[in-house]
C-alpha cells in the first residue's frame, strides 16, 4: 500500500510537502524523504515523536542512538511505517537538526494501492519556500488559572538562622 502524507512546518506562513511512500519503507526512509523534499543535506540529528489529536508530543524514535551503553530508544530503522503510521495513529511530529529545531507535523492523510510505474518515495505536491532560517519557538508552560505561586504562597520562613541546621552537617 501507498501512504499520502503530508509534511507541514510549525511556521506563521504555511510550507508543506505532499509525499507518497510505501507502507512497508522505514522512518528512516520517511525521513530521508523529508530531507530532500525540503532541501535539507540529511546530515544533522532527527527525530519522530509519536503524538495525540492535539499533537502533544509522547514517545521519541531517534535516528541514531547517542546513549553511551545503548538504550531502550526506539530506532527509525526499526519501525515500519505500517506499525507506526495508521488511520487511529494518524499523526507524528519530526524535529530535524536539534540545535536548530525545525519541527514539522507528518499526518496521514490517505492509504491507495501501488501505481505502476511510479518510484516511491515519491513528491506529490510541494507549496511554499522553506525560510532561511527555523521559525521562532515560544516555550511557554499552560496558563494554570488559580495556581499562581507567588498569589498562594503565605508562608514566611523568615531567615535562614531560625532553621535549625548543625553547623557540621557534611
Amino acid at each position: 500500500m501507498i501512504y499520502k502524507i503530508r509534511i507541514i512546518l510549525d511556521a506563521k506562513d504555511d510550507v508543506f510537502r505532499d509525499l507518497e511512500i510505501e507502507d512497508s519503507n522505514t522512518l528512516e526512509d520517511l525521513h530521508n524523504a523529508i530531507t530532500q523534499a525540503f532541501g535539507f543535506l540529511g546530515s544533522e540529528m532527527a527525530s519522530f515523536y509519536t503524538c495525540d489529536e492535539e499533537w502533544n508530543q509522547d514517545e521519541e524514535i531517534a535516528l541514531f542512538d547517542m546513549s553511551e551503553n545503548g538504550s531502550d530508544v526506539k530506532l527509525m530503522n526499526e519501525i515500519f511505517l505500517e506499525d507506526i503510521l495508521t488511520e487511529k495513529t494518524p499523526k507524528l511530529i519530526y524535529v530535524y537538526d536539534f540545535l536548530s529545531m525545525w519541527t514539522f507535523f507528518v499526518e496521514l492523510a490517505d492509504i491507495v494501492d501501488n501505481e505502476d510505474g511510479i518510484t516511491y518515495p515519491n513528491v506529490l505536491f510541494s507549496f511554499g519556500e522553506l525560510p532561511d532560517s527555523p521559525p521562532e519557538k515560544n516555550f511557554e508552560a499552560d496558563n494554570l488559572e488559580g495556581d499562581d505561586f507567588d498569589e498562594n504562597y503565605t508562608d514566611d520562613l523568615g531567615s535562614y538562622e531560625d532553621l535549625d541546621f548543625d553547623e557540621n552537617w557534611n
